[in-house]
C-alpha cells in the first residue's frame, strides 16, 4: 500500500507539472455545459446520477481490451474553471451570471467504479461507472469517452495483432501516422497494453517508460555511395544493435549479401548482429529465402523483422505462408484500427438516488433493440471455471445482489431466453472495482509494465476460439434475473405509459 501511495504521488506530480501546462477542462462538448446550466437553475446541483461507460456490438470487435483509465482519472482530479474559461463562457452570450459563479469552484466530488486496465471486456458490460452530483457525472461525459474510447480502441487492436503473431514480438510503429500527438503517444501506451512489447516512439518511451525500438530508413542507405557503405557505417554505430533494411534497392541480390557481408565483420571484431528488416515486396518468400541465406551464412540466430502495411490478417496469412519473420512492426492500421476507426463507447444514465437514498433505475428505449440500456447501478461478475481457470460467462447484476458459489448458477441469454446454461463447478470475480470515493482517489494505480502483464494474463483466460479472427466463437454476456425482471418491467410500463 506504501508502495502504490508513493507512486500515485509521483504521478500526481507529474500530472500537475501537464496540467499547468495545458488545462483540459473545457475539453468538453457545449451542450454539457448548457444542461449544467439547467440543472443548476432548476435545483438539481444535488441530485446523485448514475452514469455507465460502455460500447455497444458492432461487427468487428467481438471483445475489447480496456485501457485509458489511469488518464481518465487524472483529468477529472484536474478539473479547474480558470477565470480565461469563465471570460470565454461569458463571451458566448449563452450563460447566466449565477452559472458562471459556479463554475468558479467547480470539482469533481463523487464517486468512480471502473474495470483495471487491460481487463478483457465486452459490448453492454460498464467500463467505468460514475455515481456523482448530477452537474458532475454530466459535465465528465465528453473527455471519459475521448479518453477511454481511444485507448480501448487500439489496445484491442494490439491484441488482435499480437494474437495473430503467435508469440512474435510487435512493435508499435504508428507514430508518423496518429491522428495528433495525443493519438500518436496515448496509443502507443494502450498498444502495449494490447500486447505490443515496444514503440518507435520515444516520447511514449520516456513518459511511460515503454521500451523503444527502430533501426534505419531508406534515407540512410541513399545518403551513402553504396549500401554496404550505409551498412557498414551503421554497425559501427550501433555494433551490438544493428538490425539492417535490406529491401533498398534489391532484397536477395543486395541488401541481404551485403547485410551478412557486414555481420561477418561484426562478428570478427567481437559483435553479434541483430539482423535484418524487410519493408517491401513478398514477405513470405523474401523473410523464407533470406533465413536460408543468413542460416547459410552461419547467422541462425539473426532475427528477420518485417514491416510494411501491416495488420492481424496480413500477420496471419503470412504466418500460414510460412513466412520466418521473427519481429513485426505495426504502424498506420495499429494507430488508426484501420477496419474499426472508432470504438463507440456511450455514456448512458442508469439511475438516479432517491431523497431516501435507494437507487432508481433509468432506461433509454430504442427500436433497435441493441441500443436499449441496461438500468441500474450494476457490477460484472465474471464466470470461471474451477478445474480450468477459463473464463465461461459474464454476468451484469445489480450492486447488491448476492451469489452463492456452492450453488448453481443457472444463467439465460437476455433476448433468446430459452438459451439456458447452469455452471456447478465455478468461481465468480467482480470486475469493477471503486477508483474515486467523494472526489478523492483511493486506489493504487499499477505501473504501466504491471498493467501488461495483467492484460497478458486476462486474454489468456479465455480459450483461443472466442479470440480467433475469422468466426469467433460468441462468449455469452447475460443479465441477473434481477436486472433482467427490472428492465423488462420498466419496458412495459413506460411502452404503457406512452400507448
Amino acid at each position: 500500500m506504501a508502495q502504490s501511495t508513493a507512486r500515485n504521488a509521483e504521478r500526481d506530480a507529474a500530472q500537475a507539472e501537464e496540467g499547468a501546462a495545458r488545462n483540459l477542462t473545457l475539453l468538453t462538448d457545449l451542450y454539457q455545459l448548457t444542461m449544467m446550466s439547467g440543472y443548476l437553475k432548476n435545483g438539481k446541483q444535488n441530485d446523485i446520477a448514475v452514469f455507465d461507460l460502455f460500447f455497444r456490438r458492432n461487427s468487428v470487435i467481438t471483445y475489447s481490451v480496456a485501457a485509458g483509465l489511469e488518464q481518465a482519472i487524472a483529468y477529472i482530479r484536474s478539473i479547474r474553471f480558470t477565470e480565461e474559461d469563465i471570460a470565454y463562457l461569458r463571451s458566448l452570450g449563452l450563460f447566466e451570471e449565477p452559472f458562471l459563479d459556479y463554475l468558479r469552484t467547480f470539482r469533481f466530488t463523487g464517486d468512480v467504479f471502473a474495470v483495471p486496465e487491460g481487463t478483457v471486456v465486452f459490448p453492454e458490460e460498464p467500463i467505468l461507472t460514475v455515481r456523482a452530483p448530477l452537474l458532475e457525472a454530466q459535465f465528465v461525459e465528453t473527455a471519459l469517452l475521448n479518453i477511454v474510447n481511444h485507448q480501448t480502441l487500439i489496445a484491442t487492436k494490439a491484441a488482435k495483432i499480437a494474437y495473430a503473431a503467435a508469440g512474435g514480438e510487435v512493435m508499435e510503429f504508428g507514430l508518423r501516422r496518429a491522428q495528433g500527438p495525443d493519438a500518436g503517444v496515448y496509443g502507443a501506451r494502450a498498444a502495449v497494453i494490447g500486447g505490443c512489447g515496444s514503440t518507435s516512439n520515444v516520447l511514449a518511451g520516456r513518459l511511460f517508460g515503454i521500451p523503444v525500438s527502430g533501426t534505419h530508413a531508406h534515407s540512410w542507405v541513399m545518403n551513402f555511395p553504396t549500401e554496404y557503405e550505409a551498412f557498414k557505417a551503421y554497425a559501427h554505430l550501433f555494433p551490438d544493435a544493428c538490425l539492417l533494411l535490406v529491401d533498398t534497392y534489391d532484397t536477395l541480390k543486395s541488401g541481404v549479401p551485403n547485410a551478412i557481408r557486414v555481420f561477418k565483420e561484426l562478428r570478427a571484431a567481437g559483435h553479434e548482429p541483430k539482423g535484418i528488416r524487410l519493408d517491401s515486396g513478398d514477405l513470405a518468400y523474401l523473410s523464407k529465402r533470406a533465413r536460408e541465406m543468413l542460416d547459410e551464412a552461419g547467422f541462425e540466430k539473426a532475427i528477420i523483422c518485417a514491416s510494411g502495411d501491416l495488420d492481424e490478417r496480413v500477420i496471419a496469412s503470412l504466418k500460414n505462408q510460412g513466412a520466418k519473420i521473427d519481429l513485426w512492426g505495426v504502424g498506420t492500421k495499429l494507430i488508426t484500427s484501420a477496419d474499426l476507426p472508432a470504438l463507440g463507447g456511450v455514456y448512458k444514465l442508469a439511475a438516479v438516488q432517491a431523497p431516501g437514498g435507494g437507487m432508481i433505475p433509468k432506461i433509454k428505449l430504442s427500436d433497435n433493440s441493441d441500443k436499449i440500456t441496461n438500468p441500474g447501478f450494476k457490477q460484472v461478475y465474471r464466470v470461471y471455471d474451477k478445474k480450468t481457470g477459463k473464463a465461461r460467462a459474464d454476468l451484469i447484476a445489480l450492486r447488491g445482489e448476492a451469489f452463492d458459489e456452492s450453488k448453481p448458477l443457472t444463467i439465460f441469454h437476455p433476448v433468446e431466453t430459452w438459451k439456458r446454461t447452469t455452471f456447478t463447478d465455478y468461481t465468480l470475480r467482480p470486475l469493477s472495482v471503486q477508483i474515486m470515493k467523494g472526489g478523492e482517489l483511493v486506489y493504487g494505480f499499477p505501473s504501466l509494465s504491471e498493467v501488461c502483464a495483467y492484460a497478458a494474463r486476462e486474454k489468456e483466460t479465455f480459450w483461443s476460439e472466442y479470440r480467433r479472427q475469422d468466426n469467433p466463437h460468441v462468449y455469452k454476456v447475460d443479465l441477473s434475473e434481477a436486472l433482467y425482471s427490472v428492465k423488462n418491467k420498466m419496458i412495459a410500463e413506460i411502452r404503457a405509459e406512452n400507448g
